[in-house]
């Protein structure tokens, strides 16, 4: 978002609320969606599914968040936050419970995709809101603390809960039950969040068209590199919990809590790195992210099943690094870059093209390597979508509000 809102006057008590209830949204989004592949290994016999039908349930899912990220995020632009954010939260809450209802793949295959449909603009028009309600200065922090929600309740608390609640429950019921929360949270949206000015007042704002979306370089560069990050996050967590159980060969529960790591791992380092790139830069941070998520990812194929503490720790900073890099990309990055007015579409066309290839194609592409030539060889993806994100991100033009202001 290339301008600057007067430091006068700024609402920091509004601020500090949106960006609350933002995070605790966009963490229902994470455990609605990362709570399937958890679950899966205790779906898989009943529904009679396989590797591959993981990397399509993961993959449809993203495929739609980021058709309907940059449709919905464009919309948002238009006619409003609220109109938008608010039902889609309703709707993925409930699509979360239908997964509980489901008979086998087709059925879980529609609901994946109508609750990527609904989850894709909670991220893109999230972001715009969390833009609008922040400090330029705090731009970053913000969005990270936003982001890393999706990280600690989807990939940290969920797996955890899932599978000790799969000790006195089925999975079934586990869907269900984490459906309720995001209903609860779209009322407290109804009451808290708020319109842009212009939105409020009915004043006529000149807008960009569409071609203007591209008009920063960094725009198509975060497109590239967004898909690489997301493409090693998903695969991880798509296919973690069964390499964990069928290659590893860990209990079920030994699997929740080493798979916790991605969730703890990716939760700090969604915020961590986002505050320091306001100081360091949005660029160096991602390069970063980048090398040092290529190299635990590495370091955790190497161990075995004998050390639960080194596979968590592993997993853990492999997860703090890519998710850091994600987070950068889809949320300072791409808003720095838009054109007054166009925050959320431009934050829905990175997040878009990242979730279409990281999110969707990426776990098809593993499932299919798991499926043919054994679940341990997927990581040698993964690992080379974060050394091809590394080097297109070098080309990232520096957009931190403290480091262009040195300039």
């Amino acid at each position: 978002m290339r301008h600057e809102t007067s430091e006068t006057r700024w609402d920091t008590g509004y601020e500090w609320k949106i960006i609350l209830i933002l995070s605790l949204t966009f963490g229902l989004v994470g455990l609605d969606r990362f709570i399937l592949p958890v679950l899966f290994p205790a779906m898989m016999g009943e529904l009679k599914l396989s590797y591959p039908d993981l990397g399509n349930l993961v993959g449809i899912l993203a495929v739609f968040w980021g058709i309907s990220a940059f449709a919905m995020g464009f919309l948002s632009d238009r006619v409003g936050r609220r109109k938008v954010l608010i039902p889609a939260v309703v709707i993925f809450s409930l699509m979360s419970a239908f997964s509980g209802m489901a008979g086998g793949l087709v059925s879980l295959l529609l609901i994946r995709a109508v609750m990527g449909l609904a989850e894709g603009p909670v991220a893109s028009t999230g972001v715009a809101v969390a833009v609008e309600a922040s400090h330029p200065k705090r731009r970053g922090m913000n969005n990270g603390i936003f982001q890393c929600m999706i990280s600690l309740f989807g990939n940290a608390i969920g797996p955890i809960i899932a599978t000790q609640l799969l000790l006195v429950t089925d999975w079934r019921t586990v869907f269900m039950l984490v459906g309720i929360p995001g209903l609860i949270m779209a009322a407290v949206m109804f009451f808290l969040v708020r319109e842009p000015a212009h939105h409020r007042t009915g004043a006529v704002v000149s807008r960009p068209g569409l071609g203007d979306l591209f008009s920063h370089r960094n725009v198509p560069l975060a497109m590239l590199t967004l898909m690489c990050a997301m493409g090693g996050v998903f695969v991880m967590g798509a296919m973690m919990p069964n390499y964990l159980t069928d290659y590893l060969h860990l209990s079920i529960q030994d699997m929740g809590f080493v798979t916790s790591a991605i969730g703890f791992g990716g939760c700090i380092g969604q915020f961590a790195m986002p505050t320091i790139s306001d100081f360091i830069g949005r660029k160096l941070a991602t390069l970063l992210s980048y090398i040092l998520a290529a190299i635990f990812t590495y370091l955790f194929t190497q161990a075995g099943a004998d050390n639960l503490s080194e596979l968590f720790w592993l997993l853990f900073f492999a997860a703090l690094f890519n998710f850091s890099a994600l987070a950068i990309l889809a949320g300072p990055v791409a808003a720095e870059a838009a054109p007054i007015g166009m925050v959320a579409s431009v934050a829905g066309l990175v997040i878009g093209a990242g979730e279409i290839f990281g999110g969707g194609v990426a776990p098809i592409i593993a499932g299919q390597i798991a499926g043919s030539s054994g679940i341990q060889h997927v990581f040698a993806f993964t690992i080379g979508s974060l050394i091809l994100g590394f080097g297109i991100a070098l080309f990232l033009r520096e957009t931190a509000p403290r480091k262009t202001e040195t300039r």
